[in-house]
């Protein structure tokens, strides 16, 4: 299996097991809040389908999104919130059925996307495993909010690596989009597994570096929790830093989630 089928396979896991925590819902339900301010359970899954639209769009017409993308990035601040606000006006089982239609769409576009293809997207071009790492990390991070609405608990799995490589490699980036240089050298990163196992990232001499259980990593780099309610740790003065405005997404600094004791 290709290093791209294999993270479609787990993307299809994730979205499956999120699609069972929403698939019984009432229309109440649909209108939960969720962390995320202003949006519901139905805005999570209406910018899930999306950004497979946008993503199914980037893999069979790059012209087309090119385009399109340029007049989104040219509202950076609002194009997001829009296309989930007019998601999720629409009835939810209308959005349920986009939503899987969309994600099994791609999924297909992007195993029969040629070896070496570069997609664009919203930050930087992509590779088609690069791209469905990303929409695993989204679907992760967006069910985080949808578990946390509906009181759900979720079990870490192994599919984290794949949100975890992808928070230590946007680690530039979380620099970059807030008008830092980032640092010159590599970290170390040391995340404690599901199954107690060990992930690393970056040269074992590294000066600095991160450790921590992969699961609160990964609640970090996805902003969907706060640093000091997580059991991630920094040596070394970039990497402190590092933990402060981490963040696995392309596109506009995130604006994170306050520390539980002062939400």
């Amino acid at each position: 299996m290709s290093d791209a089928a294999a993270v479609l396979h787990d993307l299809r896991d994730e979205s499956e097991e999120l699609d069972r925590l929403v698939r019984d819902l009432t229309g109440p339900e649909w209108a939960a809040p969720t962390p995320a301010p202003g949006w519901t359970v139905a805005h999570q899954i209406a910018h899930l389908a999306w950004t497979d639209a946008a993503a199914l769009l980037a893999t069979t017409d790059p012209g087309v999104f090119a385009a399109r993308a340029a007049r989104a990035l040219a509202a950076p601040d609002s194009f997001v919130d829009e296309g989930a606000a007019a998601g999720a006006a629409r009835p939810p089982g209308e959005l349920l059925a986009r939503w899987r239609e969309g994600r099994d769409r791609l999924g297909r576009a992007l195993l029969a996307a040629p070896p070496g293809a570069r997609l664009p997207w919203y930050g930087p071009p992509m590779s088609v495993t690069s791209m469905a790492t990303a929409r695993l990390m989204e679907t992760w991070a967006h069910g985080q909010d949808v578990a946390d609405a509906l009181g759900a608990v979720r079990a870490p799995t192994a599919r984290l690596r794949h949100v975890a490589w992808i928070g230590v490699r946007a680690r530039d980036h979380a620099f970059a989009v807030r008008g830092r240089t980032p640092p010159a050298a590599p970290f170390r990163v040391e995340l404690v597994a599901p199954d107690g196992g060990l992930w690393t990232y970056g040269p074992q001499d590294a000066g600095q570096r991160v450790t921590g259980p992969a699961l609160d990593f990964c609640l970090l780099v996805t902003q969907r929790a706060h640093r000091d309610d997580l059991a991630v740790r920094a040596e070394g003065r970039d990497a402190d830093r590092w933990l402060d405005i981490a963040q696995a997404f392309a596109g506009p600094a995130g604006a994170g989630r306050p520390p539980r004791r002062a939400a």
